[in-house]
């Protein structure tokens, strides 16, 4: 792979952080991004700062590792990191990579990087070859619709819907606001908000914690906010 992918250290031992945080160090293709001590203090980053990669532990303060796991609906790929043999055939059941069982050498915790990255790199093949087009399908009201990227100005979750608006209208797709983003070419659009995405060209200008699309307002997530001006500059 040439590009890094993008992990997440959710841990409550600090001994067990820093070995993951050496390991992690060593690999040109791993981009560490942040270290959480808990499941609910990671929700936010998973959401906001695209994760590819979750190094997560098990046995957690406050909801446990599967059980956070459980709550995402579009997880990233999973490498679990824990004490407890007997947790495997569970984690497993949830899709994970790999299971790793402390304490772990640097040979053990490549082994199971390298699978991640023969699965992540797949999905980043997949992404790439369906964004080289100018516009995608859309399932909305028993149609089909083929929509121009360029005529797309925002789209925004409602319930368990998206509405994404255009030039020519809006329509309204039985469809996660993540999967559309996975969909969408990502130097073109951004996700500025858990409820919406724009697009980069139709922006206007921002005021506060909003910013002009078209003739909409449309909030900035402070989950999002860093990111969406770093892209930006």
């Amino acid at each position: 792979m040439s590009a890094t992918i993008r992990c997440l250290i959710i841990e409550d031992e600090p001994l067990a952080q820093n070995v993951l945080k050496k390991y992690i160090e060593d690999l040109p293709s791993l981009e560490l991004v942040a270290v959480c001590s808990d499941a609910l203090e990671a929700q936010g980053i998973v959401q906001s700062k695209n994760i590819q990669l979750l190094f997560l532990d098990i046995n957690l303060p406050k909801l446990s590792g599967i059980n956070f796991l459980k709550t995402l609906p579009q997880p990233p790929a999973v490498i679990f990191t824990t004490a407890y043999p007997e947790f495997a055939v569970q984690g497993f059941e949830l899709d994970a990579i790999d299971y790793l069982l402390k304490p772990f050498s640097f040979e053990r915790f490549l082994k199971a990087v390298n699978k991640a990255s023969a699965k992540t790199g797949r999905e980043a093949n997949t992404a790439e070859e369906r964004n080289t087009d100018n516009f995608i399908f859309l399932k909305a009201d028993k149609k089909v619709y083929k929509i121009d990227l360029e005529d797309i100005l925002y789209a925004e979750a409602t319930g368990d819907y998206v509405k994404v608006v255009a030039k020519d209208g809006q329509y309204t797709a039985n469809i996660t606001l993540k999967k559309l983003m996975e969909e969408l070419p990502a130097h073109g659009f951004i996700r500025v908000h858990k409820s919406y995405i724009i697009s980069a060209s139709k922006i206007k200008f921002f005021e506060g914690n909003y910013v002009k699309v078209g003739t909409t307002d449309i909030p900035i997530g402070a989950a999002y906010r860093e990111e969406l001006f770093a892209r930006l500059k």
